[in-house]
C-alpha cells in the first residue's frame, strides 16, 4: 500500500508501508512540497501518489527508508534526469540529498 505522507508517519503507516518489502520502504519525495508517497513494490508507484496530489514531476526524487537502520539510500536508474543535469543514479546536487534526507527522517524517522 501507497501513503501519502504529509505529517509524521504514524506506527500503522509505517506497517501498511512495510507490508510488500519488509525491510524498506520505497518512496518518493517531493522536495519542494515537503512531503513524501512511501509503499508499494516501485517508485513509479510512489511518484504516481505525488502526481495525483499537485507535485511536478521535477520536484520528486526517489529514495529507500531503511527504518532498522534509520537511513535513506539513494541510488536508483529513476533518479538519471537529464533535464536536470542529473547524470548519475544518485542527485548529483549535494542540496538535493540534504533535503531527501531531512523530508524521509522527518516524516519517517524514529519510529
Amino acid at each position: 500500500m501507497v501513503n501519502l505522507i504529509q505529517e509524521r508517519a504514524t506506527k500503522e503507516q509505517l506497517e501498511e508501508m512495510l507490508e510488500n518489502l519488509r525491510s524498506y520502504i520505497k518512496v518518493a519525495v517531493d522536495i519542494e512540497r515537503g512531503v513524501l508517497a512511501g509503499g508499494g513494490e516501485h517508485h513509479a508507484d510512489c511518484e504516481a501518489v505525488l502526481l495525483e496530489h499537485g507535485s511536478k514531476s521535477v520536484d520528486i526524487w526517489r529514495a529507500d527508508w531503511y527504518p532498522l537502520k534509520q537511513d535513506v539510500g539513494y541510488e536508483f536508474l529513476t533518479n538519471i534526469t537529464p533535464r536536470q543535469n542529473n547524470r548519475s543514479m544518485e542527485s548529483q546536487d549535494r542540496s538535493i540529498i540534504q533535503q531527501v534526507a531531512q523530508i524521509v527522517e522527518q516524516l519517517l524517522g524514529g519510529l
